[in-house]
C-alpha cells in the first residue's frame, strides 16, 4: 500500500513538474516587439526566388532570399530592406539600412547613410557595397550601377556670377560606379543625375549635372568597354525621367533646362533616342508641353509610350517688393505682403480642400498622352474638360475616363461623383458613359460596351448605339449590396472582369459570379454559391489583366458567410465547374502568381497560426511551407480557438461576433470581456491579429492575460445611428452574459474613430460597460457637422448628410437628430469610467470633439480621463505614444475589470511641466 502511495505520489509529482516545465507564458508588452511580418514580397518573374524583409515592430528588419526550388532560406541580409530581384533572377539586391540605435541616437539623420547588399541567388553569397544613393541592375545580372551617396570629387564649384545654371535645390548628383558583376571590372561617372540600363543590357544612358551647369550633357555608355558618346551637351541641360523601350534599343527620356529656374513654367520635351538620332516626340496640342513632374511608361510590348502633358502656364504674376524708401508706405506694395485666403461661397471648394487639391494634385497637374511607335501618332487621352484617365498600359483600344469637375462642390455635402466616358487610345475620342455617378463602371477592352450599377440593377450600355438595357431585371438573386445601411445610393457587389473579345462582361451577385452576353444580353451563373451560403470572387494576382479567355481556369475566392471558413477554388471557364485547391478552417489568401512559370504564393491563417508563405504549383497538388517567421507563438499562452457568436440586431436581424476567450479559459468561468468594434467585425473569424500596439487593443496581449476578447458586428439604422449601435452592442454583450461567458460586472469597451464615437455614446444610453475607451470620438454633431477633415480639406459634411455619421439629412433640416446622436448633450447621463484619446493634429476628426466630451463630463462631475498626445493625427505613428497608450489602455481595464491597483495618473493625471 506504501508503495502504491509511493509510486502514485511519484507519478504525480512528474506531472506537476511536466506541467510546470512546459507552462506557456502570458504574453507581456515587450514580447510584441519581435514579432515579424514580411513586408515588400518579391517573386521572381521565373517563380525560383521568393524574398521580402522580415520586419519586427520593433527592431532591425533582416532580409530573406529563399529557393523555391530546394524550398530553403539561402540568405539573411542584415536590416535588408526594400529587396529587388533582376529579371534573370540570379541576383536580389536589398537596401541596408542603419541601426536602430544609430536611427534613434544620431541628431543629424543626414548623415546616415545606406549600403547595398547583393545576394547571389545561386550561391547564397553576398557582396556590400558602402554608401549607396540608389542603383540599378540589369535584367541579366550581368551589371550593377549605383551612385554613391558623398559630394562629387569632381564637382565644380558654381562662381557667384549670371552665367552659371544652378539645379534646382533638390536635384541632387552624385558619382555614379558601373560594376560588371562577372570580371568585377569597375567604371566611375561623375555628377550623374538621372540613368538607366537597356533591356539589351549592354548601353546605360545618364543625364550629367554640375552645380554651374556649364559642363551638364546627356550621353551614351557602352558597357561593353565604357566609351561614352555624347548625345546632348548644352549648359543647364538635364534629364529627367529616362525609360528604355522593354525590347529594342529606344530610349526615351523628358529633356529641360535649369535656364528657367521657375520649376512649374519650365517646359520640358518628349525625346526618343532610336537608330542612333533623337527624335522630338510633340503633342497633339502644339502649344502643350512636359513638366519636370511627367512620368513615361512603355507597354510591355513597345508599342505604346505613355506619357504626361500640360498646356503651358501663364506668367508668373511677381509680387511687389519694397525697393525704396517711398515702397514702404504705399498701400499696393504693403498689401502685396498679406496673409489671407477668401473663403467665397461660389468657390467650387472650399478654402482647405483647393489648398489639398493644389499642393497634391494641381499644382503640377499633368493629363496622359500616348505615342503610337508603330504610326509614330501622338494623341491625347485626357484633358482639361476630362482630366483622369485609369491607365493600364496594356489596354491597346480603350481606357476609362472620369471629371468631377460639375461636382466639386456636391462632394462637400453629397459624397463623390463624377462623369464616366470611355477613352479611344487611337484617337482619343471619349464616349460618354454615365454622368453625376457615384461608383465607377466597368469597360469592356474594345471600349464598346460598358457596365455599371444604377437602379437596383446591372446595366449593360452599347457605346455605339447609345443604349442602355438592364441585364438582371428578370434574375432570381440579389445584386444590390443589402448590406448597405447608409443615406446614400445602394452600390452592387461589383464586377469581376471582361472576356477578352468583349463578348462578356462578368460581374458579382450577393453570392455568385454571373456571365452576361453583350449581344444577347442571357445570362450564365458560373458558380452555385447561393445554395451553400458561399461567396464566390475572382482572385485578381495580375492587376494589368485586361480580360480572360474562354479557356481559361480562373482562381476564386470562396467564403461562406455564416461560418466565415475560406477556400480557394478553380473556376473553368470553358466547363463552368468548379474545383476546390485549398479548404480547412482557416483564412486562404493567394499573395502572388510568378510572371513566367505556374508557381503561387499564398499564406494560410488563423488566431494562433501567423501568415507564412506557402509555394504551390498550379495542381495544388502539394503545397510547401517555405516560411517560419514567428516559432516563438507557440511558447505563449495566446488564447483560445474563436468561435462565433450569433445574436440579434436593433431590428431583429441575425448578426455574428467573433468571440476569443482567454488561455486556460474552462467551462463556466465568467471572464473579465473586452469588446472591440467597428462595423463589420465577424469576418475576422480566422484572422491572425496585428501584433502591433497602437489605437486598438492587442488582442493576443489581452487573451494571453485573462481576458475575453469580443468583436461583435454592428449595424445601423439611418437618422438614428447612436441608439441603433447601442442597442445591437446591448444585445451582442448580453448574449456573452446569458451564455455565462462574461461576468456582467467586467465588460469594457473599446473603440476608435467612429466606433469611438459609438461607443462615446453607448454609454450615455446604458451602464452594461464597467469602463471604456474611446479614441478620437466625435462627440457633438453639431459642431462636428461643419468641421473640417485636415488631410483631405473637405468639410465633413457629407459624412452625415450621406456617409458614415448616417442622419441623411443637413443640420438645418434635422437639428434634433444631430443632437439625438451627439453624447456631449447627454453627458450628465453617464455613470462608466471612460478614458478618452486623440491626437492633437489629428486630420480626420477635429480633435477638440474630444476636448468638448472631456469638459462636459468633467463639468458634470463624471469620472473622464482625456489623453492628449501631442503632433499625432488619427492613428498613432510615433513609437513611444503606440506603447505609451497601449500600456495605460491595459492599465484601465485591469483597474476596472481586474480590481487591480490604479496607476498613479489614473489617480492623480500628470502635472504639466516644461523644462
Amino acid at each position: 500500500m506504501n508503495t502504491k502511495l509511493t509510486l502514485l505520489s511519484s507519478a504525480l509529482i512528474a506531472s506537476l513538474a511536466s506541467t510546470t516545465i512546459y507552462a506557456k507564458d502570458a504574453l507581456q508588452f515587450k514580447d510584441v516587439f519581435s514579432f515579424k511580418s514580411a513586408k515588400s514580397t518579391q517573386l521572381s518573374d521565373n517563380g525560383q526566388v521568393l524574398t521580402f524583409s522580415a520586419t519586427p515592430y520593433r527592431g532591425n528588419a533582416t532580409g530573406q532570399v529563399y529557393s523555391l526550388q530546394s524550398n530553403t532560406l539561402i540568405a539573411e541580409v542584415e536590416r535588408g530592406i526594400k529587396p529587388h530581384i533582376n529579371k534573370a533572377a540570379n541576383w536580389v539586391a536589398f537596401t541596408q539600412v542603419p541601426t536602430l540605435l544609430e536611427k534613434e541616437t544620431t541628431k543629424k539623420k543626414d548623415t546616415l547613410k545606406n549600403n547595398l547588399v547583393l545576394v547571389n541567388t545561386q550561391s547564397g553569397a553576398q557582396q556590400s557595397f558602402a554608401d549607396v544613393k540608389d542603383y540599378t541592375l540589369s535584367d541579366d545580372g550581368m551589371w550593377l550601377t549605383y551612385r554613391l551617396n558623398k559630394k562629387d570629387d569632381g564637382a565644380k564649384v558654381a562662381d557667384k556670377t549670371d552665367s552659371a545654371i544652378t539645379p534646382d535645390k533638390k536635384d541632387k548628383s552624385y558619382p555614379l560606379v558601373i560594376v560588371n558583376l562577372s570580371d568585377k571590372r569597375s567604371h566611375s561617372i561623375e555628377n550623374v543625375f538621372s540613368y538607366a540600363i537597356n533591356s539589351a543590357n549592354s548601353q546605360l544612358l545618364v543625364s550629367q549635372s554640375y552645380s554651374d551647369g556649364n559642363n551638364n550633357q546627356i550621353a551614351l555608355i557602352e558597357l561593353s568597354d565604357f566609351n561614352s558618346s555624347v548625345l546632348i551637351d548644352e549648359p543647364g541641360v538635364i534629364a529627367n525621367k529616362i525609360a528604355w523601350h522593354p525590347t529594342d534599343n529606344i530610349a526615351a527620356f523628358t529633356l529641360g533646362n535649369y535656364v528657367n529656374d521657375d520649376t512649374r513654367r519650365r517646359s520640358y520635351t518628349l525625346q526618343l533616342y532610336k537608330n542612333e538620332k533623337l527624335l522630338t516626340i510633340d503633342s497633339p496640342d502644339k502649344t502643350w508641353t512636359l513638366g519636370k513632374t511627367a512620368t513615361l511608361e512603355w507597354s510591355e510590348n513597345g508599342e505604346r509610350l505613355y506619357f504626361e502633358n500640360h498646356p503651358k502656364l501663364a506668367a508668373k504674376v511677381e509680387t511687389k517688393e519694397y525697393t525704396d524708401e517711398a515702397s514702404l508706405y504705399d498701400l499696393d506694395t504693403i498689401r502685396e505682403h498679406k496673409g489671407l485666403n477668401i473663403w467665397h461661397n461660389k468657390d467650387a471648394q472650399i478654402k482647405p480642400r483647393e489648398e489639398q487639391q493644389w499642393n497634391e494634385v494641381n499644382k503640377n497637374r499633368h493629363y496622359s498622352a500616348v505615342y503610337h511607335v508603330n504610326s509614330q501618332k501622338v494623341v491625347q487621352l485626357s484633358t482639361t474638360n476630362m482630366p483622369e484617365v485609369v491607365l493600364n498600359p496594356e489596354r491597346d483600344a480603350s481606357l476609362l475616363g472620369s471629371s468631377n469637375i460639375p461636382y466639386l462642390e456636391k462632394i462637400m455635402y453629397g459624397g463623390f461623383f463624377a462623369d464616366y466616358f470611355a477613352v479611344n487610345i487611337n484617337t482619343g475620342k471619349q464616349t460618354p458613359i454615365i454622368s453625376n455617378y457615384p461608383f465607377r463602371p466597368s469597360l469592356a477592352p474594345n471600349g464598346e460596351f460598358a457596365a455599371y450599377f444604377s437602379d437596383s440593377q446591372i446595366q449593360l450600355k452599347d457605346l455605339k448605339k447609345n443604349k442602355v438595357t438592364s441585364l438582371t431585371k428578370a434574375i432570381q438573386a440579389i445584386f444590390a449590396d443589402d448590406k448597405h445601411d447608409y443615406p446614400s445610393t445602394q452600390p452592387g457587389y461589383g464586377f469581376a472582369g471582361w472576356m477578352i473579345d468583349s463578348s462578356q462582361v462578368l460581374a458579382y451577385s450577393k453570392y455568385d459570379i454571373w456571365a452576361f452576353d453583350v449581344k444577347t444580353q442571357q445570362a450564365k451563373r458560373l458558380t452555385n454559391g447561393k445554395q451553400s451560403n458561399t461567396q464566390y470572387r475572382v482572385i485578381k494576382l495580375d492587376k494589368t489583366k485586361v480580360g480572360f479567355k474562354k479557356g481559361d481556369t480562373l482562381l476564386v475566392s470562396a467564403i461562406n458567410l455564416q461560418t466565415k471558413q475560406s477556400e480557394v477554388a478553380k473556376l473553368d471557364l470553358t466547363t463552368n465547374t468548379i474545383t476546390k485547391v485549398l479548404s480547412g478552417n482557416k483564412r486562404f489568401d493567394m499573395i502572388k502568381k510568378a510572371k513566367k512559370a505556374d508557381k503561387y504564393l499564398f499564406t494560410s491563417q488563423t488566431y494562433s497560426q501567423f501568415p507564412d508563405y506557402y509555394q504551390t504549383g498550379v495542381s495544388f497538388s502539394s503545397p510547401k511551407k517555405v516560411t517560419t517567421l514567428n516559432p516563438k507563438i507557440s511558447n505563449f499562452a495566446w488564447g483560445k480557438k474563436p468561435e462565433l457568436i450569433s445574436y440579434k440586431g436593433f431590428d431583429g436581424e441575425d448578426l455574428q461576433g467573433v468571440l476569443i476567450k482567454p488561455a486556460g479559459y474552462k467551462k463556466g468561468d465568467k471572464v473579465p470581456v473586452v469588446v472591440y468594434f467597428y462595423r463589420y467585425m465577424s469576418q475576422r473569424m480566422f484572422d491572425f491579429p496585428k501584433m502591433e500596439l497602437n489605437h486598438r487593443p492587442n488582442f493576443p496581449m489581452f487573451t494571453s492575460n485573462g481576458y475575453a476578447v469580443f468583436l461583435p458586428d454592428i449595424r445601423f439604422e439611418i437618422g438614428h445611428p447612436g441608439k441603433s449601435s447601442t442597442q445591437t452592442m446591448i444585445n451582442a454583450t448580453q448574449k456573452l452574459i446569458d451564455l455565462g461567458i462574461a461576468d456582467p460586472d467586467k465588460i469594457g469597451l473599446q473603440g476608435h474613430s467612429w466606433a469611438g464615437y459609438q461607443s462615446a455614446f453607448m454609454i450615455t444610453q446604458t451602464d452594461m460597460f464597467k469602463a471604456v475607451v474611446s479614441g478620437a470620438p466625435v462627440s457633438n454633431m453639431t459642431s462636428a457637422y461643419s468641421g473640417i477633415r485636415l488631410k483631405s480639406g473637405l468639410a465633413r459634411q457629407f459624412q452625415y448628410e450621406t456617409g458614415q455619421s448616417r442622419i441623411g439629412k443637413n443640420l438645418f433640416e434635422a437639428p434634433e437628430l444631430y443632437i439625438q446622436n451627439s453624447p456631449v448633450f447627454f453627458a450628465d447621463k453617464v455613470n462608466t469610467p471612460i478614458l478618452i484619446m486623440s491626437g492633437d493634429k489629428d486630420d480626420a476628426v477635429p480633435w477638440h470633439e474630444s476636448v468638448q466630451y472631456y469638459l462636459a463630463l468633467r463639468r458634470a462631475g463624471k469620472n473622464a480621463t482625456f489623453l492628449q498626445y501631442e503632433g499625432e493625427p488619427h492613428h498613432l505613428k510615433k513609437f513611444p505614444n503606440q506603447v505609451d497608450f497601449s500600456v495605460r489602455m491595459m492599465q484601465y481595464f485591469d483597474h476596472y475589470l481586474k480590481g487591480k491597483p490604479a496607476a498613479k495618473w489614473m489617480l492623480e493625471g500628470e502635472v504639466f511641466i516644461q523644462e
